[in-house]
Parts: C-alpha cells; sequence; structure tokens
C-alpha cells in the first residue's frame, strides 16, 4: 500500500508548502492538500478551486509531485447554521469538487463529511440524513474519499420523503428559509409527535420566565415589551441585562452543552438576546451621561492563534459576548502572539481569550502564556476550541501564566466565565476555585505518571512476545459465520463488560477493575 500524508497547505506560504511536500515525495507517499493560504481558509467556490489550481501547478510543475498522488480536501464547513454567509457552504463545495476532477487531472478530493451537520449534533436522526444526502450529491461531482462516522450514516434511499426534502433544501440552498424549516422539523422529530403549535400560556408567567422562555425558543415578538417592564421592575437597565437576561443565557448554555439544542437555535436565542440589549442601550447610554463612572460591561479579546485557520468556535463566541453587552475585539484567525499582546495592550482589555481546533495551536496557547508572564500582564486568559481541555490546560499552560487561566468548554459558557470574572465580588472566589480545582488535575497527573514504570527501547524490544506458531494448537471454530445467541444470560454478560470507558466518562483515571484497588 501507500501511505498518506495528511496534510500540507499553503498557509505558511509557498516555500514552506514546497519543502513539505518534497519531504513526502521523498518518502513515496501521497498527500492530504487542504484548501488553506496565507489569508486563511478557502469558505467559497472561487478561493476553493483558486487555492487547490494554485497548489497543483507548484507541486506537478515546480515539485514534480505525481498528481494521481494529490488528494485535495476543499473544506467542508457546517451549514444550517442560522448565519446566512454559511447558506452555500455544502454548494461550494460541491460545485469545487467537480471543478477539480475537470480541470486538474487525476488529482482526488476528499472532505471530513460529518462536518457539514455540526449543527444538530444531539440529533443523530437528522445528521444521518444529512451525512447520507451530501455524501450522494458530492459523489456525483467526483467526491474520491470521505471522513464519516459509518455508524451516523443513512442509506440515502431510505431517508424519508419529508426528511430528504428539507435536508437537501440546506445542502443545495435551494429556499431561505430552509434552515427554519429543517429545524422545525428536527424539533419534531426530537419531540415525537408532540405538537408544534406556539402555545400562548407562557405569556400568562412572570417577565423573569417570560424573557428565559423567549430566549430559549428564540422569540423575539414580545421582547422589547418584556424587557421594558423588566426595566420598570429593577430600576437600572444593566440590572436587567445582569438579572433575567443572563439567567436566560444560562440557560441556553446548559441545554446546547448537552446537545439538547442546537447552533441555529443559539444563534436565535443570541439574536434575540442582542435585540433585549439594543433596547436598553439607550437607557444605560443616558445613565452612563449622568454618572461620574460610567459602568461598562468589559473588553475582551479573542484570536484564533498562530498556525490555525479555525474560527466557527470564535466567531460564535464573539456573538453571544456582544449580546451581553462586552465589547469585543476580534483578531480573526492565525494570529501570533506578539499582535495578540500588543493589541491587548494598546486597547488596554479585561480579558484574552484564544481559540484554536488543530493540535498545533495547543503549543501556540502555551508560548502566548508563557509571553503573557514575560510582559508582567495579569487579566484573565481563556482557552477554547476542539482540541483544547480542562486538563490540558491546568497541567500544561497554566503553570506559565500566574494570572487565572481558565478553560471554556464550548460558546455557551463563555458569558457565564466572563461575567464572574468581570464582577468585582465574584471574581476572587471563582479565580480561587479555578486554581484549585486546576492545582488537583495537575497533582493527579504528575502521580498517575510517576506511578508508570517505563522500560528503555532496549528493554522493551527485548520483552516482546515469543510465537512459535507450530507448536500453538488452534482449534477450529464450531461454526464459522455470525452465531446469535438470543437470550443469552446479562449475568455471564457482566463478566465481561469492561468498565474503563465509563470511570473515564466521568473523569476517574484507572482501568476497570484494578481502579478498584
Amino acid at each position: 500500500g501507500k501511505g498518506i500524508v495528511n496534510s500540507i497547505s499553503l498557509k505558511e506560504g509557498e516555500e514552506k508548502f514546497k519543502e513539505q511536500a518534497r519531504k513526502v515525495l521523498q518518502y513515496g507517499a501521497a498527500v492530504v492538500v487542504m484548501a488553506f493560504d496565507e489569508q486563511g481558509q478557502a469558505d467559497t467556490f472561487e478561493r476553493k478551486i483558486a487555492i487547490c489550481e494554485r497548489a497543483y501547478r507548484i507541486l506537478t510543475q515546480e515539485v514534480g509531485f505525481p498528481p494521481q498522488d494529490i488528494i485535495f480536501d476543499p473544506n467542508v464547513f457546517a451549514v444550517a447554521t442560522g448565519i446566512e454567509e454559511h447558506n452555500n457552504y455544502a454548494v461550494d463545495f460541491i460545485r469545487a469538487t467537480r471543478w477539480i476532477k475537470e480541470h486538474l487531472p487525476l488529482a482526488k478530493v476528499s472532505g471530513g463529511i460529518s462536518n457539514i451537520s455540526f449543527a444538530f449534533r444531539g440529533n443523530n436522526r437528522v445528521r444521518e440524513a444529512m451525512h447520507a444526502a451530501f455524501l450522494y450529491h458530492a459523489i456525483k461531482a467526483g467526491l474520491d474519499m470521505g471522513i464519516v462516522n459509518a455508524g451516523q450514516l443513512e442509506v440515502y434511499e431510505e431517508i424519508p420523503p419529508d426528511l430528504l426534502e428539507r435536508v437537501e433544501d440546506v445542502l443545495l440552498n435551494r429556499r431561505p428559509d430552509a434552515t427554519e424549516r429543517l429545524l422545525a422539523f428536527a424539533e419534531q422529530i426530537k419531540e415525537q409527535g408532540k405538537s408544534t403549535t406556539r402555545e400562548e400560556a407562557w405569556r400568562q408567567g412572570t417577565v423573569e420566565e417570560r424573557l428565559k422562555h423567549a430566549l430559549i425558543k428564540g422569540i423575539t415578538e414580545y421582547i422589547e415589551t418584556d424587557v421594558e417592564e423588566a426595566r420598570q421592575k429593577y430600576g437600572k437597565p444593566l440590572a436587567v441585562i445582569e438579572g433575567p437576561l443572563m439567567a436566560g443565557m444560562r440557560v441556553v448554555g446548559d441545554l446546547f452543552g448537552t446537545g439538547k439544542m442546537f447552533l441555529p437555535q443559539v444563534v436565535k436565542s443570541a439574536r434575540v438576546m442582542k435585540k433585549a440589549v439594543a433596547y436598553l442601550i439607550p437607557f444605560i447610554e443616558a445613565e452612563k451621561a449622568r454618572s461620574a463612572a460610567p459602568h461598562t460591561a468589559g473588553k475582551v479579546l479573542l484570536a484564533t492563534v498562530k498556525g490555525d485557520v479555525h474560527d466557527i468556535g470564535k466567531n460564535i463566541v464573539g456573538i453571544v459576548l456582544s449580546c451581553n453587552n462586552f465589547q469585543v475585539i476580534d483578531l480573526g484567525v492565525m494570529v501570533p502572539a506578539e499582535k495578540i499582546l500588543q493589541v491587548a495592550q494598546e486597547e488596554k482589555v479585561d480579558i484574552i481569550g484564544l481559540s484554536g481546533l488543530i493540535t498545533p495551536s495547543l503549543d501556540e496557547m502555551v508560548h502566548v502564556a508563557q509571553e503573557m508572564e514575560r510582559l508582567g500582564f495579569t487579566v484573565p486568559l481563556l482557552i477554547g476550541g476542539a482540541t483544547t481541555s480542562r486538563v490540558h490546560t491546568a497541567v500544561k499552560i497554566a503553570p506559565h501564566y500566574s494570572g487565572p487561566t481558565i478553560h471554556v468548554l464550548d460558546a455557551s459558557r463563555s458569558v457565564t466565565v466572563v461575567s464572574n470574572l468581570m464582577t468585582p465580588e465574584l471574581r476572587e472566589r471563582f479565580t480561587a476555585e479555578i486554581t484549585t480545582t486546576y492545582r488537583q488535575i495537575r497533582e493527579g497527573y504528575r502521580r498517575r505518571q510517576e506511578a508508570r514504570a517505563y522500560l528503555s527501547l532496549e528493554e522493551a524490544r527485548a520483552n516482546r512476545p515469543q510465537f512459535d506458531w507450530g507448536k500453538v494448537p488452534i482449534t477450529a471454530p464450531h461454526r464459522p459465520g455470525i452465531t446469535v445467541l438470543p437470550d443469552y444470560p446479562l449475568e455471564k454478560i457482566r463478566e465481561y463488560i469492561d468498565w474503563t470507558p465509563f470511570f473515564l466518562a466521568w473523569e476517574l483515571a484507572g482501568k476497570y477493575p484494578q481502579i478498584f484497588q
């Protein structure tokens, strides 16, 4: 077989790209080429084909790379996010695939299929249908290979017609309300037949209950009326934001974090929040004009670190924070540490947030933390992104910075974390709890590392298993193929269950049954 290197791109310029390609060629491997360049990831049809054509020309004409060993990945992005600019992502990928197959001879095309349905995580039925339909159209356009969970893949022809229609409306961007229609249908599936008729009984609740309901359901119809009622009740407009509106967004965050709300629903909630805040801003400004010391929610700097071009999560964090009256300075993607810290000093930001999706971003985050310590920063440092974790933040990043360093699980948690850090009476206790928790995580990690007795490479090789297959009796099965044992006693099956993943899910390190010893 032939190895495949995943992956190289033009994001660091042509010379680095050619250097990596020559090394891959030296080892006789094929290569995945991501549709990134110095300006970032390609998210439109025009950018995708321009980058792929440029990379193909460099590889075949300057490096001498066999065209049949080039595998382009034109970037699969999530659709139905509630953000209009994302509506054509699937169409652009399919068009780019067709163009590559027609204009770049022998090159192959791959893609991360499951990315397309990320907005509907938690609803496997919709995700499976989206994967199947997207694959169907992409393969017709020339897709050669795809990365997809086979367990989340429906047979295209077996997708119910009503679901397929709505899924393809979204994937092919056939109508402006495609996201709303699929979202409503997904809710019907989730509720298993519950009536989708909006009940107006919620209007009879307290103003706090009505605001929470509007935020969760994304209803803007009554928001200004309810916000005005809350302003009259609470006396100060900022108290409405920090009270019932923040409480509602915390519920939204919890629901999204547990997969009970989808990304487009969170975006709708953010729009409700934004409208509520917009109504209150004139009152807040009037209070500022009357006050000698005007209150501000805080200034947050966000950036995807150097070497990383992924920004969907960061952008959502920015939307949510902006809707909660925080001033957000978004530096974009591929931002070096020097620029992050320079802007942070110039703008006198209250918090710095770093985002990253790929593994090398973790090292860059460590570098930023080290630079913050060297330059005497004291502002909180927030860490987020798919490859980040609380353990990595506690073990690898926090020790390099004496200021608060906090991992934020996802966009929905950002408001709570930032609010705690910006509220004087909450900040000290909140950061102390984080510091204590992270210290315990580091100590547990250290103990686990010390408990491991590693052999040298020579000892490990000398200790390898020795087999003499000529002397080992190999018994043939009584019956080849699959044997079905109906009604097999659970008591006997239980003896073979490995509970290790269960304990890992609860962050209890150790293997079963040794964990009890």
